[in-house]
């Protein structure tokens, strides 16, 4: 669902969530890494909190352990509605995403706040299928690549599409893009 590196703020509660939804599923790290195809050392790493990892990397241990992506690398304090953490980092201060919340779905909804600096790009894993997206543009023109088309989507509009599939969100204008993105099974 999401492939670029997050930076530090994504992993405050990645090591000990992971640790503790391991050993609640009564699995080694070696078993983790075989069901998540998450190599031993990137695990060992991750749980002391010296690893950066693709967020893509964290839907697929999540998966592994038979829990949510919101689960692994939230406060586990906080309610999931309103989690307010950023979860990845571009190469200039003003691009990020921040995933603001969740609400219960078949699996889970995400809602996210997106910016991406002019000449900024984000690269996505493809989602499982029955996967979507819906992405709101608030400021600029947001640019979405998929392998067969690019769509166009201009402040205070929409799209909606099918986010089993490549996909690359990308701002080619001088100004800041931001926009609100959903994310649903």
């Amino acid at each position: 669902m999401h492939n670029q590196p997050p930076r530090s703020d994504v992993l405050k509660y990645v090591g000990t969530n992971l640790r503790r939804l391991r050993k609640d599923a009564g699995l080694s790290q070696e078993a983790l890494a075989n069901a998540s195809g998450i190599s031993r050392r990137m695990i060992v790493s991750l749980e002391a909190g010296t690893a950066n990892i693709s967020l893509g990397s964290l839907d697929r241990l999540a998966e592994a352990l038979d829990t949510t992506f919101l689960k692994l690398v939230s406060n586990p304090d906080r309610e999931l509605r309103r989690i307010e953490e950023v979860m990845w980092r571009g190469k200039t201060p003003s691009s990020k995403a921040t995933l603001l919340g969740a609400a219960p779905a078949r699996q889970d909804t995400q809602l996210w706040l997106w910016s991406l600096a002019p000449g900024e790009r984000y690269v996505a894993e493809p989602d499982p299928e029955g996967w979507h997206e819906m992405i709101f543009v608030l400021d600029g023109t947001l640019t979405i690549e998929f392998d067969t088309e690019t769509q166009l989507v201009n402040a205070n509009d929409f799209t909606i599409y099918n986010s089993a599939q490549n996909y690359a969100y990308l701002n080619a204008g001088k100004k800041t893009v931001r926009f609100l993105r959903t994310v649903s099974s």
